[in-house]
């Protein structure tokens, strides 16, 4: 009977939350509950983060763990934003912390600072020969292949009643910025400033895009996988480039620092000031798309020190491993009306996120096949890996594909196209707003 228990006590230890014993998150949760109940949480950057790291790592494993959710909604990811604004649509968070989660997401910069490392930290830790190698063939295809789904999808708005521009702006745009910190985010900041609103209501108009588009990028790469093995003339079962027997890896890191993890943080805020700067001057193109020009001419220009380079790598692993369930419970809090949400999903919206999914898929694949690449892995990372969410979207996508190893290139497609979309986006939102 102890041995039982004993076992039992030893299983229920082994489980992990953020890398802390499930009994002892489960302690911390309650004293953050309680403390939120009774109005003991400080009103500062200290209380905001605690609520939004404590409720990510949870929301965050349960996403994680329920089969349908991790496997077709985008996990975790899926379960921090709207668990989270369910909970505040239901007024079970008090206001007071809804207020200050809201103040520390905004005002405080938490998501400047998560943006900055993201966007430094996952271009400079990019090998530069793949980066230059992908600006050849790769770009050029997935730039292509978006360019005609935005176009399509602004037609197919303009017939059906939605709009040529909030086709474009409302559901493509948003389904292929890089995921929801690194472009839902701020996209919805960009249309706030331009638009003179609060991007909470913008946000709310985009999440059904991003994340319907991640879902059905998920399951597309599953249906074209086995549309290859129908006709396996169209796939190279992983390979990306026809004749061609290895495609690169990305580079690994040395070491994680202490000494790295600070001086990642100064390189991703200088770059991000550097940003700032030159939209002072600037100011139709947002800091956001300067510092990802800056950073990617940097990089392929070879005039980061190596040393620079890994640190900002290390820096934004640290900031995407602990921070991003956090960040993403904070939009979910601050930024997500539910409401708003279920009037933006439709049978109208459903047939637009398809649109733009399909007619990306298919023009990456026949534009691969010019360059040399095998049509059905050019769909899926040139196309799909285009409209999910993140990186997380392109090991899901990938994994449904069971094509992980072409992982590089379709962080090429989440990182450089989505970055470059924001930049197209600062564009757009001039001529077209």
């Amino acid at each position: 009977m102890e041995n039982i228990k004993e076992k039992t006590t030893n299983k229920i230890t082994d489980i992990k939350i953020s890398g802390i014993p499930l009994p002892i998150y489960i302690l911390l949760t309650v004293v953050t509950v309680f403390a939120m109940v009774m109005n003991y949480l400080p009103s500062d950057m200290m209380g905001a983060l605690l609520v939004m790291m404590i409720f990510g790592g949870l929301f965050n494993t349960i996403g994680n763990h329920l089969p349908i959710v991790k496997t077709f909604l985008g996990g975790g990811a899926i379960v921090c934003i709207f668990a989270s604004a369910t909970l505040v649509y239901f007024k079970i968070i008090p206001d007071n912390v809804v207020k200050n989660v809201s103040q520390f997401m905004g005002g405080t910069g938490f998501l400047n600072l998560y943006i900055a490392a993201l966007i430094t930290g996952s271009i400079l830790g990019m090998d530069r020969v793949l980066l230059l190698k992908a600006s050849l063939r790769f770009l050029p295809v997935a730039l292509c292949a978006m360019s005609a789904a935005i176009l399509m999808v602004g037609i197919v708005g303009s017939m059906v009643g939605y709009g040529f521009v909030d086709a474009i702006m409302y559901v493509a745009i948003p389904m292929m910025g890089g995921g929801m910190g690194a472009g839902v985010v701020p996209l919805s900041g960009m249309y706030a400033e331009a638009l003179n609103t609060d991007s909470a209501a913008i946000i709310s108009r985009m999440i059904p895009a991003s994340t319907l588009g991640n879902v059905m990028a998920i399951v597309g790469a599953g249906l074209l996988a086995k549309f290859g093995e129908v006709k396996p003339n169209l796939t190279g079962n992983g390979r990306l480039m026809r004749n061609y027997q290895s495609d690169l890896n990305e580079t690994k890191s040395s070491t994680i620092s202490l000494e790295a993890l600070g001086i990642g943080l100064i390189t991703a805020m200088f770059f991000f000031l550097i940003g700032v700067i030159i939209n002072n001057f600037v100011s139709s193109i947002h800091a956001y798309a300067w510092m990802i020009i800056l950073v990617a001419m940097s990089k392929g220009l070879g005039l980061v020190p190596k040393k620079f380079e890994e640190a900002a790598h290390q820096w934004s692993q640290f900031v995407m491993k602990n921070w991003t369930s956090a960040l993403l419970v904070g939009i979910g809090i601050s930024m997500i009306d539910l409401a708003e949400v279920a009037r933006a999903i439709s049978p109208l919206y459903l047939l637009l996120v398809f649109v733009v999914v399909v007619s990306v898929a298919v023009g990456a694949g026949i534009g691969g096949y010019f360059v040399g690449f095998y049509p059905i892995e050019s769909g899926i990372t040139a196309g799909l890996c285009t409209t999910n969410m993140g990186g997380t979207g392109d090991i899901a996508v990938l994994s449904s594909a069971k094509r992980m190893e072409l992982l590089p290139f379709a962080q090429i497609a989440t990182r450089i196209c989505g970055a470059l979309i924001l930049i197209v986006a600062s564009v757009l939102i001039q001529i077209l707003f």
